[in-house]
């Protein structure tokens, strides 16, 4: 695990909102190559090793997604604060006091803070009350915008959260910015560096697609690019085992294996995917569970609509704080979920193919 930990960790670390994951893009071509037969890109940004079959006509489109959530600038005032807007959904009270990296066209990094009026000067009820995010700025610490601008910040810069890579209390939890979803992605380069050295019965296409987060836009590209007989969107999904979660109706919790999800706002699972998948994991003594999520969606939705209608299916781990500055991932379903579907991967062959489709 030691040597997923540092994956994890160093495609973390890369900034790389949705239209901006160039970074991110070249970072896994840099894991992918050696691993690939061949390298696979859309139009859009996204990128997939492939692993060829030699016995078999069938392919698979696993598929996590590079961008994480984050802003751009927007505007920067006469005193060198600047304003911004969400890209990907964010909860306002996530966001005060939080350090933020702003990118600039020639790569550099600038540090600030998410600021905003002080509770001290606001009336009783407005204390209580969350603060808008047009109500928000980011301080870099200049005076001016002329200032600003001479460290080389314009309109339409790259804003990401800061958040160092960690190993908690108990070493089995990660905390970092981004698992949402860099998860999928360490997860593709795994698998494919799993069966590098096998032969499979299936066309394996392993990677990231873009824009996620902002429609589930890059994946329908992938997807018409790609042309699988069947797919797999790898992301997370949200952990019910924190105080007040109970309430939810589910149990799906970090530690407690890869969560297969059945439903979201996005995507019905295909059954004949979900039955086989139920088959592997009890062949293989790998404890999964189950989830249903009625808001949210992954790049399940935009794929299985793609050309003429592609079996899909959402496989994740359960995580904490998503979407926020940090959140908080279990190793344990980290190494059971690359486990799965590589075995899944192994599974699947022009025969179980015609028995998945229906």
């Amino acid at each position: 695990m030691k040597e997923s930990i540092e994956l994890l960790k160093t495609l973390t670390d890369v900034n790389g909102i949705a239209g901006y994951e160039y970074q991110v893009k070249e970072k896994m071509r840099d894991y992918l190559t050696p691993i690939s037969d061949e390298i696979i890109e859309d139009g859009l940004g996204g990128i997939f090793g492939k692993k060829e079959s030699k016995t078999g006509s069938k392919s698979l489109m696993l598929a996590g997604h590079l961008d994480e959530i984050g802003f751009i600038v927007t505007k920067i005032d006469n005193n060198g604060f600047i304003k911004f807007q969400p890209i990907g959904g964010w909860w306002s009270q996530v966001m005060l006091s939080q350090k933020v990296t702003i990118t600039t066209d020639d790569g550099k990094e600038i540090r600030g803070i998410i600021g905003s009026k002080p509770p001290h000067v606001l009336e009783p009820e407005a204390r209580k009350k969350s603060i808008d995010i047009k109500d928000m700025f980011i301080d870099i610490g200049v005076r001016s915008k002329a200032d600003a601008e001479q460290y080389g910040i314009e309109i339409g810069n790259m804003i990401t959260p800061y958040s160092e890579f960690e190993q908690l209390a108990n070493g089995k939890y990660l905390t970092a910015k981004a698992f949402d979803n860099r998860y999928g992605c360490a997860l593709a380069i795994d698998v494919l560096n799993n069966l590098k050295d096998e032969s499979i019965g299936i066309n394996l296409y392993a990677g990231g697609t873009v824009q996620e987060e902002v429609g589930l836009r890059g994946a329908k590209v992938a997807a018409n690019k790609i042309n699988p007989d069947l797919a797999i969107a790898v992301d997370v999904a949200v952990a019910y085992d924190t105080p007040g979660m109970a309430q939810y109706g589910s149990d799906t919790a970090i530690g407690d294996g890869p969560v297969i999800i059945l439903m979201d706002a996005s995507n019905v699972a295909h059954q004949g995917l979900r039955q086989h998948i139920k088959e592997v994991a009890k062949k293989h003594y790998i404890t999964v569970q189950w989830d249903t999520t009625p808001r949210g969606g992954t790049d399940a939705g935009s794929i299985h609509v793609a050309n003429d209608g592609i079996p899909t299916i959402a496989i994740g781990v359960a995580l904490r704080y998503m979407h926020s500055n940090v959140s908080v991932l279990h190793t344990d379903d980290y190494e059971n979920s690359v486990r799965l579907i590589t075995e899944i991967v192994r599974s699947l062959n022009d025969q179980t193919y015609n028995q998945i489709k229906w």
